[in-house]
């Protein structure tokens, strides 16, 4: 009995040291030199003032909702009074602060992001080695190592979003009081991920999205030769039921409460500090102004020059430069770069905004095989039915989709989508970053086909899986040094720019 158990905890144990050391890994980079660059980079212009606009009582208008900028303030609040990271002082962004000061929030927040993923990966499917690829996958990305090390504003959207699923998604498989806390953490959180951006909608977007189609399949599901059939279903790999397949379980009150209620409330909330502030314009002024706003912003290189299309972003075709500026010992000192490396004459330091190139790519095959294999089941469901009702046979029906594994591809598809396709209508300048939700389900498809390798009897999807763990983390390694801004000489950073769009 005794060995059993400690094979019964080892899993555990190692699966647990993975997660800390992805934990440890990302507040390692993410606070590395944090106050490189004294200055305010790309959109810290806006953001860092803003934040700092609240702790001096300075009246403002912002175009996106307050949350984030709260956040941020109070970052450096506590920042001013921190006893450590105060090597670099400017003023723009109205006061006299480090750069620490309104960037160690970002980090600290960013660096559980993958462990977020990771959970979310877990309650999909309960599989430990899912839920890590998950989470080293998005732990590898260089657009999310930037944006959290920078007085930023999408990894908060990201964050609030991804925790108002994950929560959504544990309510339907809780009882009782726990279901009824878990409504309404999942609600603050698609209330706090608009609080960000209106963007972060989109993740409540996705929700209703899979809620209507668990209730479309219970629907197919519902005569009794299917819910037989289902009941035979299993496979290798995933439990057959799913917490996906569970939301139907939730009363429409419930649902009407997590989903449309809390989030309302807690978005109207959030405006309660702005207001008290700046009074004027009033709550419902403030969100036809930001809608105007963003209306009056047009597109194209002469609006800014790394505005991107929506189709080019999962194949990464135009990431954005945060920073970018080159030094060389003859000149006089720059009070915003760090020095050069010893023996250096002259350096570039570079930020792009870009995510891993190899996990992007591997992303978007991995979506494609998904939609695939989804397709492919509809249409053996579908065939299966015409020929049993053509030949008047019994047959055992082929259920759509009856397995946890194609309860999880659905989920994966629908959100992604849920992320993307808004952004097909929209006229106004767009970015890279604008794709960082949608990156996460991407990273969850291609940690789920890595992870199916890694577990095949066949020698050779098992080799494709630990390259794709090799290549992802390689490619990380490879393209840090402008995911941190550190100096490179010329020729190091054209072996780095593979595309002419990335320049």
């Amino acid at each position: 009995m005794r060995i059993n158990k400690q094979q019964f905890k080892k899993p555990s144990v190692v699966f647990s040291l993975g997660m800390l050391g992805i934990l440890l890994v990302s507040l390692a980079l993410r606070f590395w030199e944090l106050q490189r660059f004294n200055d305010l980079v790309f959109d810290e212009v806006y953001y860092a003032k803003f934040a700092n606009n609240y702790l001096t009582n300075t009246p403002f208008f912002n175009a996106h909702p307050p949350l984030s900028q709260y956040i941020i303030a109070i970052g450096i609040w506590i920042g001013k009074h921190l006893p450590f990271g105060k090597t670099a002082f400017n003023s723009k962004a109205g006061s006299v602060l480090s750069p620490w000061d309104y960037r160690w929030m970002n980090a600290l927040i960013g660096s559980f992001i993958p462990l977020v993923v990771g959970a979310l990966a877990y309650q999909l499917v309960r599989r430990r080695t899912y839920a890590f690829l998950a989470a080293l996958f998005i732990a590898c990305d260089g657009l999310f190592l930037v944006e959290s090390r920078y007085a930023l504003n999408n990894i908060y959207l990201v964050l609030f979003g991804i925790l108002g699923q994950l929560f959504i998604l544990k309510s339907a498989e809780a009882e009782g009081k726990k279901r009824w806390w878990w409504l309404v953490l999942a609600g603050v959180g698609f209330g706090a991920s608009a609080a960000i951006k209106w963007n972060g909608l989109w993740f409540l977007f996705g929700t209703y999205l899979i809620l209507l189609c668990a209730w479309a399949v219970r629907f197919i599901q519902g005569r009794k030769g299917d819910e037989a059939a289902s009941r035979e279903v299993n496979t290798d790999l995933i439990p057959a039921e799913s917490p996906v397949q569970k939301l139907t379980e939730l009363s429409f009150v419930q649902i009407w409460l997590s989903l449309a209620v809390i989030p309302i409330v807690v978005y109207s909330i959030s405006w309660i500090p702005h207001l008290l502030m700046n009074p004027t314009p009033n709550f419902w002024e403030m969100q036809r102004e930001i809608l105007t706003y963003h209306q009056r912003i047009k597109s194209g290189p002469d609006v800014h020059p790394y505005c991107s299309a929506w189709y080019g972003w999962p194949l990464m075709l135009r990431p954005i430069v945060y920073f970018y500026k080159t030094a060389n010992n003859n000149a006089e000192p720059d009070p915003v770069l760090p020095s050069l490396p010893p023996g250096a004459s002259q350096a570039i330091f570079d930020v792009h905004a870009m995510g891993n190139p190899f996990l992007w790519w591997l992303s978007t095959l991995a979506l494609v095989l998904v939609v695939g294999i989804l397709v492919h089941r509809i249409w053996v469901w579908v065939e299966t039915r015409k020929v049993a009702a053509v030949e008047s046979i019994e047959q055992k029906p082929i259920l759509f989709p009856p397995t946890a594994e194609m309860w999880l591809v659905l989920y994966l598809i629908v959100n992604w989508a849920a992320n993307l396709l808004p952004w097909v209508k929209v006229t106004r300048c767009i970015f890279l970053y604008h794709y960082m939700g949608c990156s996460v389900f991407a990273a969850l498809a291609l940690a789920w086909w890595t992870d199916r390798w890694l577990h095949s009897p066949q020698k050779r999807l098992r080799g494709m899986g630990i390259t794709i763990i090799f290549l992802v983390v390689g490619a990380f390694i490879f393209w840090m040094p402008i995911y941190l801004g550190l100096p490179l000489s010329q020729i190091e950073w054209k072996i780095r720019m593979w595309l002419p769009s990335w320049v």
